[in-house]
């Protein structure tokens, strides 16, 4: 949907609350061609009450399966500058502690534990990239924490699992009484019958979506906090090309992904480099500019990625 009359943040939120709304409709729609329109109201408050009282996935034991360690500000100096930047330029409330995750994948990921925020990033991040690289994925996970994202993305699973839940149910419900429609000859539910067979995947196409929507806007973000899209682009490049590697990439040299598009969670990295690449004119100059790795973890051993 091209909407030229609003600027590019506008168009992404406008994007996210659809796609939200469509989930939330196609939840509904279940609900009520199972138990009826008069259901409505109970669906909605069911779908409310799940969002309201379902307890977040702690941070910590993430970061325990993660086997990851808390880097402490006086371990890591310059890492703890730049985020201190990021966050105030951000606008943030509380500095995110950083984690440091021992894989050899160049990865981070952001998470919230009772409102104190949390980026996890792993060796091989720290390793392969630049200051200007590591700052513009740094800024990318802050604009994730600022935008609310991780809330957003937390609705929408609750919310595709929510269909796949009543979905099974209404199979259920279906199995029991299909011999009696049988027997009287009474004419099958055709809309509902397609409903469960199409609202789960649907839901997931929708998270899915929801999910590149949201990369495209902290790709953004990440650019107004650094004021540096080729430092971000070359940090992308940099982490799929690191992805391409291992005993696949080995056994498959030259490999590509033949994964459709909309069925990715993230947006293919050409996609995501040439919307940057658009983004370089009339920016000032980068906020962080050092082309050369900060070495933060010299004293950890790069391993495997946990199992």
């Amino acid at each position: 949907m091209r909407l030229p009359h609003l600027s590019h943040g506008q168009r992404n939120r406008l994007h996210t609350a659809l796609l939200l709304s469509a989930m939330l409709l196609l939840f509904i729609a279940l609900g009520t061609s199972l138990f009826g329109s008069d259901s409505l109201l109970l669906v909605l408050l069911a779908a409310g009450a799940a969002v309201l009282l379902t307890p977040r996935a702690s941070a910590w034991l993430t970061l325990r399966l993660y086997h990851a360690r808390h880097l402490a500000p006086d371990s890591v100096p310059g890492l703890y500058r730049i985020v201190e930047v990021l966050a105030r330029r951000a606008g943030l409330s509380h500095q995110p502690l950083l984690f440091y995750v021992p894989s050899a994948m160049p990865n981070a990921f952001a998470m919230l534990e009772g409102g104190q925020p949390l980026i996890a990033v792993t060796d091989g991040l720290l390793r392969n990239l630049s200051q200007r690289e590591l700052a513009a994925v740094l800024a990318h996970e802050i604009s994730h924490i600022r935008n609310g994202d991780l809330d957003v993305m937390m609705v929408a699973d609750l919310l595709s699992r929510l269909t796949a839940a009543l979905s099974s149910v209404g199979w259920l419900m279906l199995m029991i009484v299909l011999p009696l429609w049988l027997i009287t000859g009474t004419t099958l539910p055709w809309l509902t019958i397609l409903l469960l067979l199409c609202a789960p995947a649907g839901a997931t196409l929708l998270q899915l979506a929801l999910s590149r929507s949201r990369e495209f806007d902290a790709d953004l973000d990440a650019v107004r906090l650094t004021a540096d899209p080729a430092g971000l682009a070359g940090a992308l490049v940099k982490i799929e090309q690191a992805s391409k590697k291992g005993w696949f990439g080995l056994l498959v040299p030259g490999r590509r992904s033949m994964e459709p598009s909309w069925l990715r969670t993230h947006p293919s990295t050409q996609e995501r480099v040439r919307r940057l690449q658009a983004l370089a004119a009339d920016l000032a100059e980068p906020v962080f500019k050092a082309t050369v790795p900060l070495h933060v973890a010299p004293q950890y051993h790069v391993i495997a990625a946990p199992r």
